[in-house]
């Protein structure tokens, strides 16, 4: 199990916001952190701790007045760690390019490839064609219908009808490198996991799954760690210290890397 961190950014701060919270109307959000420093800072901390593939979030729309700052922090963060983060928010395959020349291990894709409620594998295709699937992260984040667990898009607002389960996993994982799940019920809530989500999510062999939602105690991360298999990663954002929590990033660190 590997901790992979995150930068959040939303109208040009690092943040951490309740993810469903987000509206493109006004560009607001539920906050539950606004940090005083900037991207650059944390990339660096990430990079002289050797924790690798974080993830870079832009929370901002493209069209969005706020999205030339937001994308400016992130390509920043990304040139202070070049290789040693992701990156996610309105990839498409005309715009990736700008973002791994400058730094980023792979690019984080939803919403592209998810339209009109279902999978587009033309465009997914497109998507391998510009950076390669070696270089392609697809985000599966879901949440619990009656109907089973379904992925969400367009920064967590569209439920599609895709179902998410290991046999969404099955089919996609020939188009990427990893995937990344957020439990979007409990996003940042700091109420506890999905630990249904997350047996089934390690009951995977596949490729990698990074698992986030939720975590808000060491006994958490162990917790993860024995539903899961051992086969998840994770990513914890408001319950850390570095974002206003009460959770050490580095014993975080430490617990991950036994």
């Amino acid at each position: 199990m590997e901790f992979r961190p995150c930068i959040d950014i939303h109208n040009g701060l690092v943040k951490q916001i309740v993810g469903e919270s987000l509206q493109d109307q006004g560009e607001q959000a539920s906050e539950n952190f606004v940090a005083g420093q900037d991207a650059v800072y944390y990339a660096a901390l990430y990079r002289d701790a050797e924790i690798r593939e974080g993830h870079v979030i832009l929370l901002n729309s493209v069209g969005s007045p706020y999205y030339e700052a937001t994308k400016q922090q992130a390509l920043m963060a990304l040139g202070a760690y070049p290789g040693g983060l992701q990156v996610g928010g309105g990839i498409t395959p005309e715009n990736a390019a700008k973002f791994l020349d400058a730094g980023a291990s792979h690019v984080i894709v939803t919403s592209y490839v998810f339209r009109d409620g279902k999978i587009h594998y033309d465009r997914l295709q497109k998507m391998v064609e510009a950076v390669g699937k070696e270089r392609l992260v697809l985000d599966l984040s879901c949440r619990k219908t009656a109907e089973g667990y379904r992925v969400v898009t367009d920064r967590w607002q569209k439920l599609t009808d895709e179902k998410m389960d290991t046999g969404l996993l099955e089919r996609l994982c020939v188009a990427c490198d990893e995937f990344l799940v957020h439990a979007v019920d409990v996003e940042g809530k700091a109420g506890g996991m999905d630990e249904e989500l997350i047996r089934m999510l390690g009951s995977w062999e596949g490729k990698p799954v990074t698992y986030a939602g939720g975590v808000h105690s060491y006994e958490d991360l162990e917790r993860l760690r024995v539903l899961g298999r051992n086969r998840l990663h994770v990513t914890i954002g408001s319950a850390l210290d570095l974002f206003g929590g009460v959770l050490s990033w580095k014993k975080i660190v430490e617990i991950c890397r036994q």
